[in-house]
């Protein structure tokens, strides 16, 4: 075929190339959605917002106060958890968390992002249907908490740093006889608040002995209160990033370790600024290794 000129070979390229988006793989990632930011009362907004969940399919699981001014809503759906139960460690990314956070300016909502966590979780599938859902269910008006994003392929192999954890270095705080033993043990040490832990929620995974627990950290170093208040300073809000998880799976108790979990959540964040929470990484293993039955 011959062309007139280059600019029209060139607006002929252009033409086949963008009727072909690039691949997801391919398109920036962040951590988390915003549905709603302006007036409201976090007690009126709960409700609704559960409310919307489940009209999109999704089961409330627990929910919590982190600290004055927050509460997160966690929730997963039958569609979550299988996608879940065919990936290594799936049960990580087996729920959304959906956060309400007044900042003493507005009201402001949001949610961990199921196309980020499905590739930093290494899951076999990308949860788009379940990104869909969520959105269709507190809305999206802007994505955050990565400046300039992470691409899936990237998220794959994510680590902060040199040296620093990957998803595949996970800490093992305890192992049992059995996973039913394991279940019972993390089940009452929760109930009993070992090492300042609360339970939040559990979800158990179909046809797969691996379960996740939600854990409240209230008290020490490696609390809620006292790891947000030194990292989520930015406008929009990351509580979402909370509650820290156990993982049951073939009767040992797992934890993401705190340099991958934390950075994971917060991508931007500096050095100097994870420098101001060193200690809570290891604070916080200790909590939910009291919570394990881990000695």
């Amino acid at each position: 075929m011959a062309y007139p000129s280059l600019l029209a070979f060139c607006l002929f390229v252009l033409s086949i190339v963008t009727a072909f988006p690039a691949p997801a793989a391919d398109q920036p990632l962040k951590p988390y959605l915003l549905g709603y930011r302006g007036a409201g009362a976090i007690e009126a907004k709960a409700p609704e917002l559960k409310a919307a969940l489940e009209q999109n399919g999704f089961q409330i699981v627990g929910s919590y106060t982190p600290y004055p001014g927050a509460q997160v809503i966690v929730a997963t759906s039958d569609a979550l958890k299988a996608a879940a139960a065919k990936s290594d460690f799936g049960a990580y990314g087996s729920v959304v968390r959906v956060s309400i956070t007044n900042t003493g300016k507005e009201l402001q909502v949001a949610a961990t992002n199921p196309r980020y966590f499905a590739a930093a979780y290494r899951m076999k599938e990308g949860l788009e249907d379940v990104a869909a859902s969520l959105e269709q269910a507190i809305g999206r008006t802007a994505d955050f908490g990565s400046r300039d994003g992470i691409t899936a392929a990237k998220l794959r192999k994510y680590h902060y740093m040199v040296m620093m954890p990957y998803f595949t270095d996970p800490v093992k705080l305890a192992t049992f006889p059995s996973q039913d033993e394991a279940l019972a043990a993390v089940e009452a040490n929760l109930s009993a608040k070992k090492g300042g832990a609360a339970k939040v929620y559990r979800v158990d995974l179909p046809g797969k002995k691996e379960s996740i627990f939600g854990a409240a950290l209230a008290e020490g170093e490696g609390a809620d209160a006292a790891i947000m208040k030194v990292i989520d300073i930015g406008d929009l809000k990351h509580t979402a990033h909370l509650p820290y998880e156990l993982v049951v799976s073939e009767g040992s108790v797992y934890m993401l370790h705190g340099k991958f979990r934390i950075a994971l959540d917060f991508p931007d964040l500096t050095m100097g600024t994870f420098m101001k929470i060193s200690g809570a990484p290891s604070a916080i293993e200790e909590k939910l290794k009291a919570a394990a039955g881990g000695k």
